[in-house]
Order: structure tokens, then C-alpha cells, then sequence
């Protein structure tokens, strides 16, 4: 073969995986492969305002587009360091991420380069693998390996550090290599798919608990859950792994921090089969649930299993492979509780109504009632558009509220927990997929740290709806420091101008009033905006009067874990506090 730079070998290999975009700044250290990258036909490369952004951008793509994978083109140093946000979001939900930046040069005997910092140690927390090539021959293959790794096991990100000076030069490669892509995932062993069958079979009373790693399993589960009779609860990230509108459907969680629906069906829970979920802090309300010894923990990660909670059936595997197996056993066995699967479903159905009439009975009348937004954004988007979710309050009026009714439908930040991820996620998914109507749902907070992506999106040519939920507060921090301490310390952001971050990026604006039929209309029109290919900033007055069952449930549940005399000083200072101003 000629001599190849190695610019030219990343493009090649990113060429042959399934690479729709890099996200990324140009910068010295990548000005080589981004020449390379502006002549590909099957890899765009998308400038952002930001590389933490490009990095949500990117986590959208393989969030919303499961045959795909987000990709970053980075500087080194600082490159990194700005994405580092948006690989931590990725590594800790689970999805996969390719990540190629530059390196300083090697060729030279000189050292304090720009950008010159240990990138292995820099990205080591956020990342499944970290390469360094050295050589032109070495770059195809590290790459491919880089892919398989992303995408193999408990997917996540990977960094393939590329010096400049192997991008900019010719070097020798004997041969191309094709890609070949990982192996299936295996079955696991039929008698622990017996026994997990055989427990759930058993009881009375069983639930079910899902989270994102469920959520290309949707069918089996569905059939699963009516066999069983067994409502399903869901993890904040697995919101769209069951539907919302199926009738066992409970909510996020089933701890007190859960909606009456979900802690109701799971009280007397004596059962339950936990898929694709860690049990961490958010989903267990402060690991406030209670879980039954008769529990049957499937997850890809090994590392997960009995860890909060000791699994009687634990199962290594993959959804898609272990669900089908266990609904096959189920069958084989008879499973079909209908009387139950009824009598769970009108229960759920009231008390979903009687929370949700709470909520309409709280309209202030000045202010937008969470629950008449949700359905109105609900009433006018079809089942398969994309809502983007940042981190904040209205992420858990969006978990209690918002009906979510197909997989990969709903996306939000969870472990990591990073603000400003929900507007360059509503990029990167309409990006993957023009032809759906993509929403983000934003609290000015985190709305004024990547709200400036809409730049990218007017860019791009892509239009999405932007919906900021305006109360100038930091509202979930602030809710949390008003009940203990009657203060709200630097969580009070002031008044922000929307309309005019709305015409600094070229985006349509408008602002919502609080009446049903004005919310729909307006919404609606938005949406049209933004099919037409406009940007759009919708100013929501939201009222955050009212607070979730998630946060007053979960400050109950940590309070009583205080040793006695810190509760008591924490509830006296608060009394006093009120008391007193």
C-alpha cells in the first residue's frame, strides 16, 4: 500500500463502524483529521459551542439510535477535560461513547508541549479503555478494538489518543483491516432461567423493577409482567423500558420518594424480578425500598449483582437473550394470573387519577401547573418523539408526570447526575433522527450552562423545541436547603432574559400562559416551528410550589438515617428558623 497519514487511517476506521457524526472543537492537535473528516460521505464532523456538550450530543446518538455510536474528535487536555462531564454521564448510565483525540508530538526531544498532561490518568474514571498509539499500522485496528470494547458487556466509553504528528505525516500500513464486529452475547445457564422462573412463579404478590438495561427487551417483559400480574416500577433512566400507558405500569421507583401508584402495588411485594438495574440512589429514593428475599437480579454486569440488595437468583446476561428464555419458562409453566394482573391494574389506575387530581386542584392561576404542561406535551407529540430531560426539579415532575410509551423515547442525566445535558442531547437526537419531533425539557439552570448548543442546532439545520422551566432558582437544591434550613444560598440564579438568549442564537420564543387549551395551542405551534427546521426557546413560568413525592419522600428517608441528636438539631433549627426568619 501507498503511505497513509494518519488522519487519513482515523477517518478510515471511523468510516467502517457505524460513525454518523464527531462532535468537537478544531484545535492544533486535530486540524489534520478534521481535513480529513470535512471530505468524508459518511462521517460528518459537527462544531459545538462546547466540547461538554459535543459529549452530551454524543451520548444522545447512542442513547436515542442503538445502531450507532456517538463519537467525539477532541483536542487533547482541555479538550478532554470540557468532555469530561459527558463521558461520566455515559460511563455511569451505560452507553457507549468513542472518544479520538489528539496527542502532543513524539518526534520532538522537547517537552512542556501545549496540551502536554497524562490523558490516561486524565479520562481513566470516565472511560472502559484508554490507547495510545504510536504507530500509523497501530491506528485501524485501536480503533476497531476501541469500538468493540464500547459496545461489548456494560457498554461504555473509550479514548484513543492519536500523537499529531502521526496524524500529519505518512507512514507505512501493510494492509487495511476489515472490522469485525464482537461476538453475541451468551445464554446463560437454563437452570438458573428455571429457578428465577420457579421463585417468581411461586409468589403471591410479585413486582417487577426495570431500568435502562431493559429497554431493548420491552416485549418479552410486557408478557412477562401480564403473566405474572406484577406491576412495574422503572429506574429514572429506565423510564421508556416499559410503557407508561401499559396498565401495569406504576412509575419511577417504589420507596415513599415514589408516586402513590408505584409504593401502593409494591408494599406487599413478596417477589421481585430486578432487570438491567443497579439499585442505586436515585431510582431506591435514598435506598428507601424495601426489597423481598425472593429477589431475581438480571443484569450485564456482574459487578452489580447483590451488592444494595442480596439476589436469591442472580443471572449474568443480557436482556434481550435472558428475558425471552424466562418468558419461554414461564409459558412452560402456565403462568397466567388474570385476576390478579386486573386487580393490580385498576388499583394502579386509581391511584394514578387521585394523584394526579391533586395536582390539578394546586393550580395558582398566575403560574404554569407541572401537570397541565406535561399533558399538554403529551396531548401533541406522537408516541415515538424525543424528549430530553436535564437534571433538576422538573426532572421528577417529568418522572411522575410525563407518560412515556416507547423505548428510547425518554433520555436523562442519573448517576452522574450532570446539569446542561438536555439541550445538547436534544441536538444529538435529532441529529440521529430528523424525521421525529425532538423537546427538551430544561430548568433555567441548567439551561444557562448549554443553552448557547441551539447554536449548533440552528447550525446543523435541525429544529428542536426547547422548554425551559423558568423560576430563577437552582429549584431542586434550593427545595432541599428550604425544608432544613430555611435559606436558599447561592441557588437563587435572579431574572434571566430567555427572549433574549432566543434572539442571541436566532431561535424562535414564546411564552407559555397557564390555561389547558392556550398550553396545547402554543405547543403545538412551537412544534411546527421546529419541524419547519426553526429552533425554539418556549419561556415556561413554571409553579414549583408544590414539591415532588420524590423530594419530600426522600428527605424523610434520609433524615431518619441521621444519628438522633443531628436529627434533632436539624429539625430544631429548622422550626426555630421558621419561627423566627
Amino acid at each position: 500500500m501507498p503511505k497513509k497519514s494518519g488522519a487519513w487511517l482515523i477517518r478510515y476506521a471511523l468510516e467502517q463502524l457505524p460513525v454518523p457524526f464527531t462532535f468537537g472543537i478544531p484545535g492544533v492537535h486535530v486540524t489534520e483529521l478534521y481535513d480529513e473528516l470535512g471530505r468524508s460521505e459518511r462521517v460528518r464532523p459537527v462544531l459545538v459551542t462546547h466540547e461538554g456538550g459535543g459529549a452530551f450530543m454524543a451520548d444522545a446518538v447512542s442513547r436515542v439510535a442503538p445502531d450507532r455510536i456517538g463519537a467525539l474528535a477532541i483536542v487533547p487536555a482541555a479538550g478532554a477535560a470540557l468532555a469530561m462531564g459527558g463521558m461520566g454521564e455515559a460511563y455511569l448510565a451505560g452507553v457507549p461513547m468513542l472518544v479520538v483525540s489528539g496527542g502532543i508530538r513524539t518526534d520532538i526531544p522537547f517537552h512542556f508541549q501545549l496540551h502536554e498532561i497524562d490523558q490516561e490518568k486524565l479520562v481513566g474514571a470516565v472511560t472502559k479503555g484508554f490507547w495510545r498509539v504510536t504507530r500509523h499500522a497501530e491506528i485501524v485496528p485501536t480503533i476497531f478494538e476501541a469500538y468493540r470494547t464500547a459496545v461489548s458487556g456494560v457498554p461504555g466509553p473509550v479514548f484513543v489518543e492519536v500523537p499529531v504528528n502521526v496524524q500529519l505525516f505518512q507512514g507505512e500500513v501493510s494492509t487495511l483491516p476489515a472490522f469485525t464486529p464482537p461476538p453475541p452475547s451468551e445464554a446463560p445457564d437454563d437452570a438458573l432461567i428455571e429457578e428465577a422462573a420457579r421463585v417468581l412463579a411461586e409468589a403471591e404478590r410479585p413486582g417487577i423493577f426495570v431500568g435502562w438495561g431493559a429497554v431493548d427487551a420491552t416485549e418479552p417483559l410486557i408478557e412477562i409482567a401480564e403473566r405474572l400480574g406484577a406491576p412495574v416500577a422503572t429506574t429514572l433512566q429506565g423510564l421508556s423500558a416499559f410503557p407508561g400507558n401499559h396498565p401495569l405500569h406504576a412509575g419511577m421507583g417504589f420507596s415513599r420518594a415514589a408516586v402513590p401508584a408505584a409504593e401502593r402495588a409494591f408494599e406487599d411485594c413478596d417477589a421481585l424480578l430486578a432487570v438491567g438495574t443497579r439499585f442505586a440512589e436515585i431510582p431506591t429514593g435514598s435506598f428507601g425500598v424495601r426489597v423481598p428475599e425472593a429477589l431475581v437480579h438480571i443484569d450485564l454486569d456482574p459487578g452489580v449483582l447483590g451488592v444494595n440488595y442480596p439476589a436469591r437468583v442472580a443471572i449474568v446476561g443480557d436482556s434481550r437473550v435472558v428475558l425471552p428464555r424466562l418468558l419461554e419458562a414461564l409459558r412452560a409453566m402456565g403462568v397466567d394470573r388474570r385476576e390478579r394482573r386486573e386487580a393490580v391494574a385498576r388499583q394502579i389506575r386509581a391511584d394514578k387519577q387521585a394523584y394526579r387530581d391533586e395536582w390539578y386542584r394546586h393550580d395558582s392561576g398566575t403560574r404554569v401547573n407541572p401537570v397541565r404542561f406535561f399533558d399538554a406535551l403529551r396531548a401533541v407529540l406522537p408516541d415515538e418523539a424525543i424528549v430530553t430531560v436535564d437534571d433538576g426539579n422538573h426532572t421528577y415532575l417529568t418522572a411522575e408526570l410525563f407518560e412515556v410509551r416507547r423505548p428510547r423515547t425518554l433520555i436523562v442525566p442519573t448517576d452522574f447526575n450532570c446539569m446542561g445535558y438536555a439541550v445538547p442531547a436534544a441536538v444529538g437526537a435529532k441529529l440521529a433522527h430528523p424525521d421525529r419531533p425532538v423537546v427538551a425539557v430544561v430548568g433555567d439552570g441548567a439551561f444557562l450552562m448549554t443553552g448557547l448548543e441551539l447554536l449548533t442546532a440552528r447550525r446543523m439545520g435541525v429544529g428542536v423545541v426547547c422548554c425551559v422551566f423558568h423560576d430563577g432558582e437552582l429549584s431542586q437544591i434550593s427545595q432541599g436547603q428550604e425544608i432544613p434550613y430555611n435559606r436558599k444560598t447561592c441557588t437563587v440564579i435572579g431574572e434571566v432574559r430567555l427572549d433574549g438568549i432566543a434572539r442571541a442564537v436566532d431561535a424562535r420564543y414564546v411564552r407559555l400562559q397557564g390555561e389547558p387549551a392556550a398550553l396545547e395551542r402554543t405547543l403545538r405551534e412551537a412544534l411546527a416551528w421546529a419541524q419547519g427546521g426553526d429552533v425554539v426557546v418556549v419561556d415556561v413560568p413554571i409553579d414549583y410550589s408544590r414539591r415532588t413525592r420524590f423530594t419530600r419522600g426522600v428527605v424523610k428517608t434520609v433524615l431518619a438515617r441521621f444519628p438522633t441528636g443531628d436529627r434533632l438539631r436539624f429539625v430544631g433549627r429548622a422550626l426555630w428558623r421558621r419561627l423566627r426568619g
